[in-house]
């Protein structure tokens, strides 16, 4: 593991975007044209790539980046795959779920929301109620991995209620795919997006969404936006393999090699064992200092951990958050509407001692701000 090129910036412990290797930031160091017969080949290998992940390499997905952060792409399946007088069913239990549902409201499409708590799941009974209630809903919305607090929500079982229903399924997989062992078929999975920097270690430049055949190839014309039409991304993608407009070249280059890194760390497993052991690494030293997660255990993820800020005046989120830049390492505000919280990030290019570098760091940050734990 200690041979895997290791970042040499301040270690990123966000949500995204995430430290990356060396040689994923050396990969940008090239210029190549946008229809560069070389650069053709490099979009067309990643699209495969991204399908070998899913699982789905039998032709019946197609792969599709897009220009932008994953939210343009969220906003792409949206905007490009629900017809008009569509209604979608958006899952809300954080940030990210309520992101989805503005930008529905924005685009003009009818939505109904159901909201959990930002500590519970989405329960796949209350889906299957609204669903059997209201027979205008064509579109199910969710969060997988909900990076407001880090809580995982139960995708597999949702996508069997959609399924049954007969309903088109859509997963905002941000923050999970590349360190979950996603199946998009068997999760029923019809469209799932993810971004080049979560857990493939890439840099900021492009989401992409995988979208399942049967369905995706009806929806030409259906979008309410030319820059995020998604077919007719696709239509060019598979019509030269060129872009519809400027391609984010140099993301691309390091995004090929993020994908290199993570087949030669084992793959999806292996990363996935990675990121849970800085995550236990992380849970145990804090607990150990007295800081206590805002999740319980049974629903907390690996991916990124909200901390509830300590009940003491002497506490203060931006001091403690400068000091510890000070000191090499950079966490991350906290987004509950409830209560108080930072969030540290187990993701990226980050290993166990880099954890407990930052653990040390925050003992001797506790130690100086004075301020008392339980």
């Amino acid at each position: 593991m200690n041979s895997i090129p290791t970042s040499r910036d301040k270690p990123l412990f966000t949500p995204g975007p995430l430290s990356t290797s060396l040689s994923v930031k050396q990969a940008m160091l090239r210029d190549l044209g946008s229809r560069d017969e070389e650069f053709v080949a490099i979009v067309r290998e990643i699209r495969s790539k991204l399908l070998e992940l899913a699982g789905v390499s039998d032709g019946s997905y197609e792969a599709i980046p897009l220009q932008g952060s994953g939210t343009f792409s969220v906003e792409a399946v949206l905007s490009s795959t629900v017809p008009r007088g569509g209604k979608v069913l958006v899952l809300e239990n954080g940030a990210y779920g309520k992101r989805m549902t503005r930008i529905c409201e924005v685009l003009g499409i009818d939505t109904t929301v159901l909201v959990w708590h930002e500590n519970e799941t989405p329960d796949p009974n209350s889906v299957e109620n609204a669903l059997a209630a209201d027979a205008s809903i064509t579109h199910v919305a969710v969060v997988h991995c909900e990076s407001t607090t880090g809580i995982v929500n139960p995708v597999r079982g949702i996508g069997e209620v959609v399924r049954r229903f007969e309903k088109i399924y859509f997963v905002d997989a941000m923050s999970s795919f590349g360190a979950f062992p996603i199946q998009l078929a068997e999760w029923k999975i019809d469209y799932l997006v993810s971004s080049a920097n979560k857990c493939i270690e890439g840099v900021p430049g492009f989401g992409y969404v995988l979208a399942r055949r049967d369905h995706f190839l009806g929806t030409e014309g259906w979008a309410r936006s030319l820059s995020m039409d998604l077919y007719d991304q696709w239509k060019a993608l598979e019509n030269g393999g060129r872009f519809r407009f400027t391609p984010p070249t140099h993301a691309m280059l390091a995004f090929r090699q993020a994908l290199h890194e993570l087949e030669e760390e084992g793959g999806v497993s292996a990363r996935m064992k990675r990121y849970r052991n800085n995550h236990r690494v992380l849970v145990e030293g804090m607990r150990e200092m007295g800081f206590r997660e805002y999740l319980p255990k049974e629903l907390q993820g690996w991916i990124i951990t909200a901390f509830l800020h300590p009940d003491d005046p002497k506490f203060d989120f931006k001091v403690f958050y400068d000091k510890l830049s000070e000191r090499g390492f950079l966490i991350y505000q906290g987004k509950l509407t409830d209560a108080e919280c930072f969030r540290i990030g187990s993701i990226g290019r980050i290993f166990e001692s880099d954890v407990r570098a930052l653990l040390a760091a925050i003992k001797d940050t506790v130690a100086e701000m004075g301020f008392k734990l339980p």
